[in-house]
């Protein structure tokens, strides 16, 4: 930052809270502090736990405890007497059907009537028994119940308060968490974060970013530079190395920085700029039904959000008669290396059957930032979409979509590994995740500016591909070397 007598000096900030709440020296305070004596926060929290106390009090209450045993050891009694009934009457029509049928031969058609009269009051009378046994048990059941309903309508009132109560103190907090931009322009959460079916994250304003600026603003500083990196080990799921930077959240800090950053001067947002705008795409193989290309490193396989030129856009255009969606698979836009498409429909359908079938193979060669130990081994991490950091994917053994990965040495060069990826599976990120995760191999990629560090390319390429030809039925293979 630069202050008005023009002198440069630096602001440091943590994102989240301290467990004990307080503030070390050198770090600019947080943007609200919830926690000042006397505040509403600390008076809602005291109520909030209040609550939990009476909640908890409510649910160890030794009558509560003891009623929801003897709940559920009477259903499971009831549920095992039933379905053992249910049993016998199974039984006992499939008695009565035989001994119809086997006295129907010997019997007069009037000694069958009656005979088939009984038979039907033994079936009544089953019935009737199993409906008079349910009531009973409902009744027993009822009798329990309505002494639990008298704890559970007490805890599930005092739960409903508690939410009131959580939602309240919530949205006062959003609205004491303000915002400045460089006209001193205040804006809320609320204001910041105002769509229709969007809240504010959990969370929002305790990043390190919006802290730095709030700072700066206050004090009429001028923000020069600004850099986040991660300190400590890394989590479970998200992909962060000690001291390495990365950019500000998707989710809590950009909609919060596109308000404080306005009026200020930045660069260029690399994120939209077409790097692939004077790059050319190399068609290695070419027939009737395909075309077999060599993507470069930075450049779309389909149109984007932002960027419309991609392998896509440029194999339309070159080849206009093609017909279908023509493009088989992808690859990230980092990723280099050999791509598949079409020029027929049905050329399409019958490719896309494969790769769906997995029967494609495939090998991508990638340089890894550090020394792996191990000659091979398999990766099997699931992987999903980091909805607070699109476009990063972390690691979810619960709701992440499986992903497997075969790797091998190659060598080892100057501190780095070169190594062989084969994919079983093909999540978005797949091979980048495995390679950087902590639980995977634990060393990006080199270049890799999503979980490693930026450099003048990601060094990861897909070298070779085999599939069988959609009509020839002929299998096809192709290599093409890195340039890393």
């Amino acid at each position: 930052v630069q202050n008005k007598f023009d002198e440069i000096g630096f602001l440091a900030a943590f994102s989240g809270k301290l467990a004990d709440h307080s503030l070390p020296e050198k770090f600019v305070p947080p943007v609200f502090n919830m926690r000042t004596e006397g505040s509403f926060y600390i008076k809602g929290e005291a109520e909030i736990d209040a609550i939990n106390r009476q909640i908890s009090v409510l649910k160890n209450d030794e009558v509560y405890i003891s009623l929801k045993k003897s709940f559920k050891k009477l259903i499971k009694i009831i549920d095992e007497d039933l379905a053992e009934q249910r049993k016998k009457m199974k039984i006992s029509k499939t008695e009565r059907k035989i001994r119809k049928k086997v006295l129907e031969t010997s019997l007069s058609a009037e000694d069958i009537k009656n005979f088939s009269k009984k038979l039907e009051q033994e079936s009544y009378n089953d019935q009737f028994f199993y409906r008079e046994l349910q009531e009973y048990y409902t009744l027993k059941t009822h009798k329990i119940q309505s002494e639990l309903d008298v704890f559970e309508q007490k805890i599930n009132a005092l739960k409903k308060e508690r939410k009131e109560k959580s939602i309240t103190l919530q949205q006062q907090l959003f609205s004491n968490y303000t915002f400045l931009n460089q006209q001193k322009e205040p804006k809320s959460l609320l204001d910041i974060f105002n769509f229709p079916t969007v809240k504010p994250p959990a969370g929002s304003g305790e990043c390190a970013a919006p802290k730095l600026l709030q700072y700066a603003l206050l004090n009429d500083l001028k923000p020069i530079c600004m850099a986040e990196f991660w300190w400590g080990i890394s989590p479970n799921s998200e992909i962060r190395k000690h001291k390495n930077l990365y950019p500000a959240c998707q989710s809590r800090c950009k909609p919060i920085l596109s308000h404080m950053l306005q009026g200020i001067t930045m660069d260029e947002n690399l994120l939209i700029e077409n790097l692939s705008e004077h790059q050319e795409i190399a068609v290695i193989y070419e027939d009737d039904e395909l075309i077999v290309v060599n993507k470069p490193a930075e450049f779309l396989s389909v149109p984007g959000k932002e960027i419309s030129d991609s392998v896509y856009t440029r194999m339309k255009e070159k080849y206009p008669e093609a017909t279908g969606p023509l493009i088989v698979h992808r690859l990230d836009m980092s990723t280099s290396g050999i791509l598949v498409l079409t020029k027929t429909k049905e050329a399409h359908k019958i490719l896309q059957s494969q790769f769906i079938k997995r029967t494609v193979k495939k090998r991508y060669v990638a340089l890894l930032d550090g020394k792996i130990q191990e000659k091979s081994g398999k990766i099997s991490l699931p992987i999903r979409l980091d909805l607070d950091d699109r476009p990063k994917q972390l690691v979810d053994f619960e709701f992440g979509k499986k992903a497997e990965t075969f790797w091998e040495i190659i060598q080892i060069e100057n501190d780095k590994t070169r190594v062989y990826f084969y994919p079983i599976t093909g999540r978005t990120h797949q091979l980048r995740v495995h390679a950087a995760h902590k639980k995977g191999l634990n060393a990006p990629i080199v270049g890799d500016d999503l979980y490693g560090k930026k450099a003048t390319r990601l060094c990861l390429h897909a070298e070779f591909i085999e599939f069988v030809h959609p009509s020839t039925n002929e299998k096809m293979s192709f290599t093409i070397a890195p340039d890393f």
